[in-house]
Formats: C-alpha cells, structure tokens, sequence
C-alpha cells in the first residue's frame, strides 16, 4: 500500500500562517507559487479586500489556474506576476513594497538560490519578513533528491550578506523546515 501524498499533509500552513503574523491591509507576495495556490488564497482571506497578494510563477499556465480561481471566488485582492526570480528586479513589484513574502519549497528548483533571495529581499520593506520552507535534509522517502535540497545551514550562515536576520526556526511540517527573516 502507497502512501497518499498532498501538500496539506507535507506542509504545516496553518503554523506558517501563524507564524507569518499578518494583519490585513499588507502587502504579500508568494515567490513561487504554483498552479494550486496553496497559500495564496489563505493569504488572501487574511489580508482581505484592502489587502494584496501577489501570486508570482515563472509558469503561465500555473498563474491561469490562480486568476481563474481568485474571480470565482471573488478574490480581487489576488494578482498575478509572471516572473523568473532569477533575474534580479525582474519581478514587477516595486521595491521595498512588500510587507512578507514566501519562497516555499522553491529554492530547491534551483542552482540560483541566492538570485532568487536576493529578488525577493529587494522587493520587501524594511523589517519585512521572508518564510522559507524548504524540505529537510534527511533521508525522505520522497521529495528532490538530496543534490537539489536546501542546507539550512546554508541559508542562515548567508543571511546577513543578503540583508536579513534570523526571527525563527521551526517544524514546517514533518518533512520541511521553516525559517523567518526579517529584512534589516
């Protein structure tokens, strides 16, 4: 018998949620968001119609399925950005706007990690915070091979030079680790 995969049982969201702290009326942005939007509409309700999230993908066809949902449930708050994240300012939200913004299980799909933080941290206020959840470096059953994960490590030892300080380090889930920064 196979186990039953989903994103709900991988990631813990309502922790991340909570751990994000929003208030309504900020601004988000969720780096990577893929075609389901498991963040974004739970972001969109928090922040409401005076709110903004920004579902941002480098696939089209992902940010489709998104705007699709978001009008038919009556999501105006929800925006969509087709961006590669790789590409510093590439991303058309403009600098130092954002009050959060999420990179879950995205810096795994590259070898331009830092690029990728890099875009994100520009895009965010002062005191801003970035979530990143990344898949754990442990023997998993499933998720990307070992190569392609992300060192915690990693991420904390180059906060500083990418302009961010470590708030918290948690549990995403049973398979994810989950790190909050602060843009200084």
């Amino acid at each position: 018998m196979g186990i039953a995969l989903n994103s709900k049982s991988l990631l813990d969201q309502a922790l991340i949620l909570k751990k994000l702290n929003l208030d309504d009326r900020q601004k988000v942005a969720d780096l990577g968001s893929g075609k389901f939007g498991y963040f974004i509409f739970p972001l969109a309700k928090i922040v409401g119609k005076n709110g903004l999230v920004y579902a941002v993908d480098i696939l089209k066809a992902n940010l489709d399925e998104i705007s699709q949902r978001a009008r038919l449930e009556n999501l105006s708050q929800i925006k969509t950005i087709w961006s590669n994240l790789e590409i510093f300012k590439a991303t058309q939200i403009e600098s130092s706007s954002l009050d959060v913004a999420l990179l879950v299980n995205t810096l795994n799909q590259s070898n331009k990690r830092a690029e990728i933080i890099r875009e994100a941290v520009r895009m965010l206020k002062r005191n801003g915070k970035l979530m990143i959840v990344e898949w754990k470096n442990a023997d998993l059953p499933f998720g990307p091979i070992e190569e392609h994960r992300v060192k915690i490590e990693a991420i904390k030892n180059n906060a500083n030079n990418l302009g961010l300080q470590l708030v918290d380090e948690f549990d995403a889930g049973q398979y994810h680790y989950g790190l909050l920064l602060k843009k200084l």
